[in-house]
């Protein structure tokens, strides 16, 4: 029996799952059985969650299309530059509020996601069931580097991070869903995600060190963890990462 194959092509970011020698060229894929688009694509390394087009033969299809051999699949990430509004993709639209889930290697981003002002969810003990769970049933938007954990069905929304670096990471998921309008800095807890009040310094004396309270009049608190925040040297820092994000342009594919 002769084998079966496809000729397969992956554009933009999509390249970054396949090994080497197969990004940015067209491919031949020898595979069996007949699965559909979305099985063959992640066995070759993609997610779904950052598929957004299929092209077979130059049509568009859904993820559930069969495959048959000698055809030519390609494949896209999300669009920001092009319009394809017209054509059938398979990326769901992202939900209108930009809320997240993380995995467990993740609570640095997590962190700096929530100092952007965005609801985030992570958690050291959480398992890849309840993250699937809480992605779908909160329509939140899926950030972890377990490519099994993302490719499970109900996963709707999500990305893999590329690089292991938190910052390096906070910058490619700010491109990634275009997050720069969206940010309202400093009104989460980095701590617990909850939202911050306006404190005064009378109610929180006992909890932040004399020096503070003798040179700072502007205070923040949590009101779920009690933890208190003020622009010190380390708010410095961070406002000059909020600049630096402001500017970056969105992905391309």
């Amino acid at each position: 029996m002769m084998p079966k194959q496809v000729t397969v092509r992956l554009y933009g970011a999509l390249n970054d799952f396949l090994p080497p020698e197969r990004r940015g060229a067209e491919f031949t894929h020898v595979f069996t059985g007949s699965p559909s688009v979305k099985d063959l694509l992640e066995s070759l390394g993609p997610p779904h969650p950052e598929v957004d087009l299929i092209l077979v033969d130059g049509q568009a299809v859904d993820f559930g299309h069969r495959v048959e051999p000698g055809t030519r699949v390609v494949a896209y990430p999300p669009f920001h530059a092009l319009d394809v509004t017209a054509m059938e993709r398979v990326g769901v639209p992202l939900p209108s509020a930009m809320r997240f889930v993380l995995d467990v290697g993740l609570g640095r981003l997590a962190g700096f996601l929530r100092m952007l002002g965005f609801d985030t969810l992570w958690r050291n003990d959480a398992g890849d069931s309840a993250l699937a769970r809480v992605s779908q049933e909160e329509e939140r938007i899926l950030l972890t580097r377990d490519l099994g954990l993302l490719k499970r069905a109900e996963v709707r929304h999500g990305y893999f991070p590329r690089h292991s670096d938190p910052g390096h990471q906070l910058v490619e998921v700010v491109r990634r869903f275009q997050l720069a309008p969206r940010m309202q800095p400093f009104t989460r807890c980095m701590a617990c995600n909850g939202v911050l009040t306006v404190a005064r310094r009378d109610d929180v004396l006992e909890r932040i060190p004399p020096r503070v309270a003798a040179s700072h009049t502007g205070f923040q608190q949590c009101p779920s963890c009690q933890r208190v925040y003020w622009a010190g040297t380390h708010h410095q820092r961070m406002q000059a990462l909020v600049e630096k994000l402001r500017g970056l342009k969105p992905d391309m594919p």
